[in-house]
């Protein structure tokens, strides 16, 4: 008899370990891509999750958005436990958003609180502590909403930024993981088609018009301009969109490096503006943010430098392909990337809550960089443009200053495995966490 009731007592214990196990069970993460990808993005989300399974005893699972914060809207999570330890790392190597991506900003408060109290349902539903948001100026605003409002509504949530663009323009940070590695590609595209210009110039094309990202700030443009350098001088003009179009004096100074040099090559941002604010280049159409569409600048400055200059032009846009250019990414970036993933994780360990990991440049040469912390109060919302001393007095090129910024950012190079003459990249199973509210319209 005292045996039997020894032994219930024994289970009785173990049923309670198991409830308060259950209890103190570690919060699972959130994680999620936004707004246009990159080359290295996916080394932020290696960074995340590979720290994530680090720390098993502080964070549970960690989920990913099925295309970004609308995964969180629409309960659609994937489980990232199902991936193993090889596809994660794989990452690494493989551009794009592997989770999906969006181009969504939540409202206001004011305008739109059932989102936000959706957003709270479903993490509180699956027991999610942690959101980590990987992305530009939108996805920290999105970011800071949701970590001050998650406390309001009773279930707080940390939410640490990751960040990443590659139009280079958060606040703080020295640069954005997702730059580096599209300036490389501008450059080095940049010198390239130079040398094929040149080459052909005598008897046909003179001009060579590449348009590049940027609405506002000219960073990527600038990259342009490290395609010239003292061992190989390339005449260059860049139009940034940060210096108003003055078409007399663009068109002069073409003319004047084509006469000397046979050719030149042009660089400009997207974002390129007349005196007067009006885009070179806008359509009617608006994306999801609200912002006017643009594209087309090269064509403008392409029929610009025939008509008036009577020379023969090409032009291309790199679009896509300067984000998606993971086989010549920069080291320096992937590198960048990931640490940002990893330091957003520890941060949030640590108790930290509405911040952003940043890159703090301590010197140039030889190139020295460590992470660093800023809260988001700061971050949403604040738009960082090119400094008027990387660009030069005449409005067309980089300054030295600029050079020695942006350098260190293209360099070191961490090729992605190949097989049969192409890059292997890895496509995860992104497997379905099974739902528990009911469906909600985004």
């Amino acid at each position: 008899m005292a045996t039997k009731k020894k032994a219930k007592k024994k289970v009785a214990r173990k049923k309670t370990a198991v409830r308060r196990v259950k209890k103190e069970a570690p919060k699972n993460a959130f994680y999620a891509q936004s707004g246009g990808v990159t080359a290295v993005i996916n080394a932020s989300a290696a960074g995340v999750i590979e720290t994530a399974r680090n720390n098993k005893n502080k964070i549970g699972k960690v989920y990913a958005g099925r295309n970004g914060i609308i995964g969180a809207l629409s309960e659609d999570l994937i489980d990232t436990s199902k991936e193993s330890a090889a596809a994660i790392k794989a990452l690494r190597h493989t551009p794009s958003g592997a989770f999906g991506s969006c181009r969504y900003k939540l409202k206001s408060l004011e305008a739109n609180r059932r989102e936000y109290e959706r957003l709270i349902e479903v993490f509180e539903a699956h027991n999610i502590g942690y959101f980590f948001y990987n992305g530009g100026g939108d996805s920290a605003d999105t970011c800071h909403k949701v970590s001050m409002l998650s406390e309001k509504m009773g279930y707080p949530v940390q939410a640490i930024h990751v960040p990443k663009t590659v139009d280079n323009d958060l606040p703080i940070t020295d640069n954005c993981p997702g730059f580096g590695s599209v300036a490389k590609y501008i450059a080095v595209s940049t010198r390239e088609a130079s040398f094929d210009v040149q080459s052909m110039a005598k008897t046909s094309t003179k001009v060579f018009v590449i348009e590049v990202m940027g609405r506002h700030a000219g960073w990527i443009a600038a990259a342009g301009g490290l395609a010239s350098s003292e061992d190989t001088p390339i005449p260059i003009v860049i139009l940034f969109p940060e210096v108003k179009f003055d078409q007399k004096k663009f068109l002069a100074r073409v003319d004047q490096l084509v006469k000397k040099h046979g050719y030149c090559s042009v660089v400009v941002s997207e974002g390129v503006h007349w005196p007067d604010g009006r885009f070179l280049a806008e359509s009617d159409r608006k994306d999801a943010f609200g912002h006017a569409q643009l594209g087309g600048a090269a064509t403008v400055i392409a029929e610009m430098v025939g008509s008036e200059l009577g020379y023969k032009n090409h032009w291309a846009v790199a679009d896509y392909l300067q984000r998606s250019a993971r086989h010549i990414a920069s080291k320096t970036d992937v590198d960048m990337a990931y640490a940002m993933g990893k330091a957003a994780v520890q941060l949030a360990i640590k108790g930290h809550n509405a911040v952003m990991p940043t890159v703090d440049r301590i010197s140039n040469k030889p190139f020295k960089w460590k992470v660093g912390i800023a809260p988001l109060s700061k971050v949403a919302n604040v738009e960082k443009m090119m400094p008027n001393n990387f660009i030069t007095s005449d409005g067309f090129g980089i300054t030295k200053k600029c050079r020695d910024y942006m350098l260190p950012l293209i360099k070191g190079e961490d090729y992605p495995p190949y097989k049969d003459g192409l890059p292997k990249y890895v496509r995860l199973k992104n497997v379905a966490v099974a739902k528990k509210l009911k469906k909600f319209t985004v």
